[in-house]
C-alpha cells in the first residue's frame, strides 16, 4: 500500500508537470516566437504541437478506460522528446541564435526540461504497460485514470453548459480513436515518404 501511494503521488506529479512542460510553456514559447518572428523557433514549436497531440489522444482514450491509452502514454512522452531534438536544420539554426537572448535561452531551457520530464515520465508509465493487456481495474492501472476522469468531469460540465449536450467517456474515446487514425496516417506518410527524401530536415513537416 505505501508503494502504491508513492506511485500515485508520482503519477499526479507527472500530470501536473505535463501541464507545465507539455502545455503551458510550449504555448507561451510559440506565441513568443511568432511575435518575435523567429521562424526556426516557430517551426520547432509547430512540430512539437503536432507530435504532442498524441498526449491529448492518450487522455481521451484513458477517459473511457481504454487499455491502448496506457501504451500511448508511454510512447507519446518519448516521441515528444524526440520531436524537439531530431531536426538537424532547426538545431543548427537554434545554435546560431545568440545564447544570451531571452527567447533562445528559454527554448533551450525548455527543451532540456522537457527531455528530463519526458524520460522520467516514460519510465513511470512503463510500470503500467501491463494494463494494455487488460485488467484496468487493478490499482496501478486505476491511478492513471484519476486525472483524465477529473478533467473529463470539467469538460462535461462545460460542454453541457455551452452546448446543452452531454460529453461522455464513450464520445471522448470515439474522438480519440478518430484522432489516432488521423495521427497514424500522418505519421506513416512522413515515415514512408518524407523521411527517406528529406532525412532529418524539418522541411514541410
Amino acid at each position: 500500500m505505501p508503494d502504491l501511494l508513492l506511485y500515485r503521488t508520482l503519477v499526479w506529479l507527472d500530470y501536473r508537470l505535463a501541464a507545465v512542460f507539455a502545455v503551458g510553456l510550449p504555448l507561451v514559447l510559440l506565441v513568443w516566437a511568432a511575435w518575435k518572428r523567429e521562424q526556426a523557433l516557430v517551426r520547432l514549436m509547430g512540430i512539437y504541437w503536432k507530435v504532442a497531440s498524441l498526449l491529448l489522444i492518450t487522455v481521451l482514450l484513458l477517459t473511457d478506460n481504454k487499455p491502448l491509452g496506457y501504451l500511448l502514454a508511454f510512447l507519446a512522452q518519448l516521441l515528444v522528446v524526440l520531436s524537439v531534438w531530431f531536426w538537424v536544420d532547426l538545431n543548427e539554426e537554434l545554435d546560431d541564435l545568440p545564447p544570451w537572448r531571452p527567447l533562445p535561452f528559454a527554448v533551450r531551457s525548455w527543451r532540456w526540461g522537457l527531455s528530463v520530464f519526458g524520460v522520467l515520465g516514460a519510465l513511470l508509465s512503463a510500470r503500467a504497460l501491463d494494463c494494455v493487456r487488460g485488467g484496468v481495474t487493478r490499482p496501478v492501472c486505476r491511478v492513471w485514470l484519476e486525472a483524465p476522469d477529473d478533467l473529463h468531469g470539467g469538460v462535461a460540465s462545460f460542454f453541457n453548459f455551452v452546448f446543452g449536450g452531454s460529453w461522455t467517456g464513450t464520445i471522448a474515446a470515439f474522438v480519440g480513436y478518430v484522432a489516432l487514425v488521423a495521427y497514424g496516417v500522418g505519421a506513416l506518410q512522413w515515415l514512408l515518404v518524407r523521411l527517406p527524401k528529406q532525412g532529418r530536415v524539418a522541411g514541410g513537416f
